[in-house]
């Protein structure tokens, strides 16, 4: 099945005293890099943040008031999005892999969307496959500051359970400090 894929690599990483998070190396790779191998099936790749050099053949765009929120920066991924299904990826994931894109997409059938649920259950809504003209019918009227969970957790989904690490992430200091 042909897909896109939008990373959201724009967070303020709070946590991590406002690094540049997707840029940061894990096991010698920045993590954008990591969500990037995992896409490398997809027909486009679009990534939602400052545009950085050296990650190779992606549209970069930014969400019409940088800062605004996850919502409003799928809104302005999926403004460029030509397939009929979407890969949600957050810039900061350290165990994704293109096995882990292959499930979601394989997994997503008549459902709005597949979403990978962490082993205590957590559904993690950004790690998921998505038919395209759900999410832009579930984008609200304003999405600057609009909650995640509260625009997707509506629709049909698809739980998908994790394989060991894949929903793993850095938003800490301890985060980085694991995986390094």
């Amino acid at each position: 099945m042909a897909y896109a894929g939008i990373v959201l690599a724009g967070g303020a990483a709070r946590r991590l005293s406002g690094v540049d998070k997707p840029a940061l190396p894990v096991g010698g790779k920045p993590l954008l890099a990591r969500a990037l191998t995992a896409l490398a099936g997809a027909d486009q790749v679009i990534v939602v943040g400052p545009e950085r050099p050296g990650f190779g053949d992606v549209v970069w765009t930014r969400e019409a008031e940088p800062g605004a929120g996850p919502v409003a920066a799928l809104a302005a991924g999926l403004a460029l999005v030509d397939t009929e299904i979407v890969v949600l990826l957050a810039g900061d994931l350290a165990g994704v892999r293109p096995s882990t894109v292959e499930r979601l997409v394989a997994s997503l059938g008549a459902a709005s969307g597949a979403v990978l649920v962490d082993a205590s259950g957590e559904r993690q809504w950004l790690l998921g496959a998505w038919w395209v003209a759900a999410l832009r019918g579930a984008l609200p009227e304003t999405v600057e500051n609009a909650s995640l969970r509260r625009t997707l957790g509506g629709l049909e989904i698809v739980e998908v359970p994790e394989e060991p690490g894949e929903s793993a992430d850095i938003d800490t200091p301890e985060d980085l400090d694991r995986f390094s």
